[in-house]
């Protein structure tokens, strides 16, 4: 049995999918997480990440665990005592979602610092482990679901810079490989797309999938981090900020190794509005 967790999230949910979709016995994880949130024959169990002992229950009888390095509540993980527990529940091997930031921001306590701290964990665990580094998820336009479907419009800081943003599913795919295949204990891999793209081209490409054009207009710095301070924490900000508008070039960097694990590809960011065009539709 696989062990799923943040299984609402956008690569999780993406993975207990493909997971399911291959006859893998899967138990999926999140705070809120329901059965209807999940694939007949999924169990789906409520857990907190952040407390070990809420997980015990969760890895009994599992060999194998994606772990999400815990976003926002990293500060409160305590990632030796979670893994631990998995340890005690029959786990294995382990699968961890970490971020790009540990080795292009080692300096931000927000994006590297804490991250390379549940990565450490998980390289002493005594676990067969693999580390997947996404920079940018494709999935980050969902932010401009709202105006877009209420005024056919995108605002967006930096609008001619380009990253290489990861489609979840990719992410997903290739946590997949390392969870059910051998050949990859040990790996570290840098997951992005297949080329940069900026706001303006996504936003673009948004209106595409539409069929009708979607309106970019370009903020401020000051502008962007004033509505990026009301749901985030101000160092996550900044960092977020320099990524987005002064890319280093490790960031600007196409990695090869979606297409090393899957044979073919990275998604291209239109691929992704094609497929959650629902999403944008007002």
């Amino acid at each position: 049995m696989i062990v799923v967790t943040g299984a609402t999230g956008n690569a999780g949910r993406e993975l207990v999918r493909v997971l399911a979709a291959a006859g893998e016995p899967v138990t999926a994880t999140s705070r809120n997480i329901s059965d209807a949130e999940v694939p007949d024959g999924v169990r789906a169990v409520r857990a907190d990440l952040t407390d070990a002992e809420s997980l015990r229950p969760v890895f009994d009888g599992a060999d194998a665990l994606f772990l999400q390095n815990g976003g926002a509540s990293l500060s409160l993980l305590s990632p030796s005592d979670l893994l631990d527990a998995a340890k005690a529940g029959g786990v294995g091997r382990v699968v961890l979602l970490s971020s790009q930031g540990v080795a292009t921001r080692p300096e931000s306590e927000s994006h590297g610092g804490l991250a390379r701290a549940v990565e450490d964990a998980v390289r002493e665990s005594g676990l067969e482990w693999t580390i997947l580094r996404p920079g940018g998820f494709h999935s980050n336009a969902f932010a401009w679901v709202e105006p877009v479907r209420a005024h056919r419009t995108v605002a967006a800081p930096f609008g001619d810079v380009g990253l290489p943003t990861v489609d979840p599913a990719d992410i997903a795919e290739v946590a997949a490989v390392a969870l059910r295949e051998d050949g990859h204990v040990g790996a570290v891999y840098e997951l992005t797309g297949p080329a940069p793209t900026t706001p303006r081209e996504r936003a673009e490409a948004i209106g595409a999938a539409l069929g009708e054009p979607v309106r970019f207009t370009e903020q401020s710095r000051d502008e962007a981090r004033a509505q990026m301070l009301v749901f985030m924490p101000e160092p996550v900000v900044d960092t977020t900020l320099a990524i987005l508008g002064d890319p280093t070039p490790a960031e600007l960097r196409v990695s090869p190794d979606v297409e090393r694990v899957l044979g073919r590809t990275p998604r291209p960011f239109a691929n992704w509005a094609r497929r959650h065009v629902a999403a944008f539709r007002g």
